[in-house]
């Protein structure tokens, strides 16, 4: 069954503890869900983003269980990368909701989705965690859906670096510069984080099953900020753990902004005053206030939408231009666009 979640809002009274809104939203006029939003004692939370419930503006073209999205903002394009049995894998839309075409070429099980577009260049990566003959890799398409390089080794789980091997690679994100990070371990047996450079050859490696600095339990979303920070959403060991672009340097790490349940996915926002987190499991989308250069210092969460129970949340990504961002739920099935209140 097909779930069509709306988020709760804030209202900030005084020194109020809580503060709630029911939304009502229906599938085919049946289906009732109920989201709350919490907030913490003591903090009155102002609302920094709201939803657009115009988006898209024909959802039944998800069809399966929406995993991921990217945004390329160059375009003003949306991708969306589902899963399912007979249906297409890849959806593109307008930035206004307006559902273009779709593409279904050698992806198996999609997991993460990054667009990354220049003036003369637009790629879109996908990192495929299926078993088959197509899975445990990572693939760059155009726009249009044609293959254009695969990373990994079609069908085969491994750990090798020579030729390159994933076992469910979760994440990827490429710089502008074309330099690659990509979080391989969605459950598998790699917990690891690869800086490869643009002709594809690994720059550092990072990471090793295990709960001490530096080491993963299902490292699921990789960022990277402009003063040379790479953000690792360490899902299993909840908290996000934080590298030095250049030379894989440990620089720190957040917890405790994670107690409840683990990130599930990371991304800054336009300014890189706020980072967004998603917490899958308690249906959750964090706004956390992003440190300044030098030390990471201690998470503070900002703001948060609550979402309704089994939306689950698992990849965000943000437009860069407008500041708008995209959630993929897959428990709802669906792709929800937040725009900035300011």
């Amino acid at each position: 069954m097909k779930l069509r979640g709306r988020p709760g809002l804030a209202v900030a009274m005084g020194s109020a503890v809580v503060a709630l809104l029911v939304f009502y939203c229906a599938l085919s006029g049946s289906q009732v869900l109920r989201a709350i939003a919490f907030y913490s004692p003591g903090r009155i939370e102002q609302q920094l983003y709201k939803l657009d419930v115009g988006w898209p503006k024909r959802p039944e073209y998800f069809t399966g269980q929406t995993f991921c999205v990217a945004v390329d903002p160059l375009h003003d394009l949306v991708y969306v990368a589902q899963r399912g049995a007979n249906v297409p894998k890849v959806l593109v839309f307008s930035d206004e909701g307006n559902f273009l075409h779709a593409w279904n070429s050698t992806v198996e099980m999609p997991h993460g989705i990054f667009a990354v577009s220049t003036p003369t260049d637009t790629s879109i990566w996908i990192t495929d965690v299926g078993s088959g003959e197509y899975g445990h890799t990572v693939k760059q398409y155009s726009p249009s859906g044609k293959l254009m390089q695969i990373l990994g080794t079609q069908g085969k789980a491994g750990s090798g670096l020579n030729p390159l091997q994933f076992d469910q690679p979760a994440e990827i994100f490429v710089e502008q510069t074309g330099e690659i990070y990509i979080v391989d371990g969605d459950g598998g047996m790699n917990n690891r984080l690869f800086k490869l450079s643009t002709d594809f050859q690994e720059i550092w490696l990072r990471g090793e099953n295990g709960t001490g600095v530096g080491q993963f339990k299902i490292p699921h979303s990789v960022t990277v900020d402009s003063v040379g920070r790479v953000w690792v959403a360490d899902r299993g060991n909840k908290r996000i753990q934080v590298f030095d672009k250049v030379t894989g340097e440990w620089l720190g790490s957040w917890s405790s902004c994670f107690v409840e349940d683990g990130p599930s996915s990371v991304r800054l926002t336009t300014n890189e005053e706020y980072l967004i987190v998603a917490q899958l499991n308690i249906n959750r989308v964090s706004v956390l206030a992003a440190p300044p250069i030098g030390s990471i210092g201690d998470c503070h969460v900002v703001n948060t939408i609550q979402l309704a129970d089994e939306v689950k949340p698992h990849l965000v990504d943000v437009n860069v231009k407008t500041g708008a961002i995209y959630v993929a739920e897959i428990g709802a099935q669906q792709v929800q666009k937040y725009v900035p209140l300011n």
